[in-house]
């Protein structure tokens, strides 16, 4: 990598808390937050909710007209801005970028205006005349870079489950190609308010249930059922190392490496070939050996197909003998969707500065075929923390892996 990358600022909304701290107390604890939620026409489901200030950072009209992604964004921009120390009054506005990784971006607006349309016999005059700017995909990037007059570039990354990542992944190359000097980068999920979602999983057999709701998201468990549908949101500040150090910036970790790929064999079932090539490819560009990653941070949604194929994938990277730490947020919280692999990596930042790994829980009987020897069940390990690799892979066969380095003065 020509510069070296560095995060210096977190901003997010969790079914856990809304700041890293609360997230990170939650997740050593063992403590879930999955709750249930009625998506219109089908019964309750279980769904990972962020309670956060919507009106912390945008007056009511703007939040009216704007998007729940978009309020999601901007709570997080603005968040991880203030956790960065970066002056925005005295910044050069325009040599800031905001990407952001999304995935169903649209639909909700569109589900909740055909509805409301039904009302008034499809008159199409009720339509809303600000669905255009709801719905477009750029929307949840763009209500950040309005509401904080960022006059830089801003983009929002279709890649799925994997969008989290790749945010993080297109703000890192930006900053390398000299494009900006800060990059608000990461991603957001509005995922539970839409229907389609839900009926979509739960036609493929792939939505979650359980009588206790904070028990349905089981990654590696035998009895998993399916995905826990959940929102939420992850934006960092990243900085050239020279930049952020100039400025006596605190620095989270350092960006080590990355891949992206793509499976090119299925719209939805995973290849742990190709998902084995990324994981390759980004320890290649990190100059990393297998065995020098310390934790891997998991994809693992919970569904019987996906689990096992990501398993083998590591497998056939690191051995099934592996001494790599392996663990998954997901349990905790759900699938965040666009915002999964940026929030699953915040969670695990940490490990760096407290010497823990969270575990993953709801794993009651662990399903042989995912097992691996150092995979962290429902109490926290002790553990010297120098690199995370962080595991992200969606639909259509996008893969997207971030390899974080805890940093240290040269």
């Amino acid at each position: 990598m020509n510069s070296r990358i560095v995060i210096t600022g977190i901003g997010l909304t969790s079914p856990l808390g809304n700041d890293l701290a609360t997230l990170r107390t939650n997740l050593l604890a063992g403590k879930p937050n999955v709750t249930t939620i009625k998506p219109r026409y089908m019964d309750e489901v279980p769904a990972g909710v962020c309670d956060f200030p919507e009106t912390a950072y945008q007056g009511r009209k703007d939040r009216r007209r704007g998007t729940r992604a978009g309020s999601i964004s901007i709570f997080c921009a603005n968040e991880a801005i203030k956790d960065s120390g970066l002056d925005l009054e005295t910044a050069d506005r325009s040599r800031i970028g905001i990407y952001v990784g999304t995935t169903e971006h649209g639909n909700v607006e569109t589900e909740n205006e055909v509805a409301s349309l039904k009302e008034f016999n499809y008159d199409v005059k009720y339509w809303t005349h600000h669905h255009n700017p709801r719905s477009i995909s750029n929307n949840p990037a763009g209500e950040a870079a309005l509401n904080m007059k960022i006059t830089g570039p801003h983009a929002c990354i279709g890649a799925a489950c994997a969008a989290g990542n790749y945010g993080v992944i297109f703000g890192a190359q930006q900053l390398m190609l000299d494009e900006v000097d800060v990059a608000i980068a990461g991603g957001v999920s509005e995922s539970i308010h839409t229907f389609g979602i839900f009926a979509s999983f739960k036609a493929q057999n792939a939505l979650a249930s359980h009588a206790d709701s904070n028990k349905a998201s089981r990654p590696f468990d035998r009895d998993r059922n399916g995905i826990v549908v959940s929102e939420g949101g992850c934006l960092y500040i990243l900085e050239r190392l020279e930049d952020a150090q100039k400025r006596g910036a605190k620095i989270y970790g350092e960006i080590a490496g990355y891949a992206v790929n793509t499976d090119a064999t299925d719209f939805v079932l995973p290849n742990p070939e190709r998902q084995a090539e990324c994981m390759a490819l980004a320890l290649k560009r990190a100059g990393l050996k297998p065995e020098e990653i310390d934790l891997i941070s998991t994809h693992g949604t919970s569904t019987p197909e996906g689990d096992p194929k990501e398993i083998e994938a590591i497998k056939t990277v690191f051995g099934a003998e592996t001494k790599t730490y392996i663990n998954n947020t997901k349990s905790f919280i759900g699938h965040a969707m666009g915002a999964a692999g940026a929030l699953e990596l915040a969670g695990n930042l940490p490990s760096f500065t407290d010497g823990l790994v969270h575990p993953t829980i709801n794993i009651d009987n662990l399903d042989p075929v995912c097992a691996l020897p150092n995979l962290v069940i429902n109490q926290p390990r002790e553990a010297e923390v120098k690199y995370i690799l962080n595991n992200s892979f969606g639909m259509l066969g996008i893969n997207a892996v971030v390899i974080v380095k805890k940093f240290c003065r040269d």
